[in-house]
């Protein structure tokens, strides 16, 4: 899919910012220069004072060019399903939440300043979307784990069931990875969101405090204990759990 599906919503919202743009820019003229320099730094430079490329792509978006967000699109859907998927169990309601993560991404575009940390800004409002979604939804609607993995999850699946496994188990990592996948379902919210966050999404634990609204020590805490829980159950199904963390 791709992001045909928001094109109507995205031309709503940047008519009206078009007929705002007398506005903006009058405003914009009577910001001190002093602050409006110190904006400017904010949104250009971060890091080591190099632009990245979410950077890059927020700034095209905050200037309306709709070719940007299809680029956004395009890289993270994807990996916005994965990670709705693991926490849903239900493909399709993780497309929709990916869809709709994506588009409040394009209507919240002006409150970000690029410093460097989109991703754990975008992981926050997709964070505040599942919960609310979990938060409606009974646990018994969770549906049965789609098998159709794509090639691409593979890799992530391998990971995770490395993190929780022996070395002598590793020759049937393919079964193992999902198992884990599926015991991900049967562990505490937080400590899963923090699970997928980390091996999934590859976010570093920093990102998944930010995500998570925490702060660093609580992130490591969850995902020890996550890693604990997938083993004690891993050992229940004849498993040999990994020592390592």
């Amino acid at each position: 899919m791709n992001s045909t599906g928001y094109l109507i919503t995205i031309l709503e919202y940047h008519s009206r910012k078009q007929r705002c743009a007398g506005f903006y820019l009058q405003a914009e003229a009577t910001i001190p220069v002093s602050l409006s320099a110190s904006i400017e730094g904010q949104r250009v430079l971060s890091g080591k004072g190099t632009m990245n490329e979410d950077d890059q792509l927020m700034i095209r978006i905050q200037s309306g060019e709709l070719r940007a967000f299809d680029e956004m699109v395009e890289k993270y859907q994807g990996p916005l399903i994965g990670f709705f998927f693991r926490n849903t169990r239900d493909s399709q309601l993780s497309e929709d939440l990916s869809q709709e993560t994506l588009l409040r991404v394009y209507n919240q575009s002006w409150d970000y300043l690029p410093q460097g940390r989109f991703r754990g800004w975008m992981y926050r409002v997709a964070r505040n979307l599942l919960i609310d979604n979990i938060r409606r939804r009974s646990h018994d609607a969770l549906i049965k784990a789609y098998t159709g993995k794509k090639a691409d999850e593979d890799d992530s699946l391998n990971r995770l069931a490395s993190e929780v496994v022996s070395p002598e188990e590793k020759a049937n990592i393919k079964e193992l990875a999902l198992i884990v996948d599926e015991l991900l379902g049967t562990i505490p919210e937080d400590q899963r969101l923090t699970f997928t966050l980390h091996h999934y999404s590859e976010l570093t634990l920093n990102e998944v405090a930010e995500v998570m609204e925490t702060n660093l020590a609580t992130a490591k805490s969850r995902l020890r204990l996550a890693r604990e829980k997938l083993r004690e159950k891993l050992k229940l199904l004849g498993v040999t759990g990994s020592q390592q963390n």
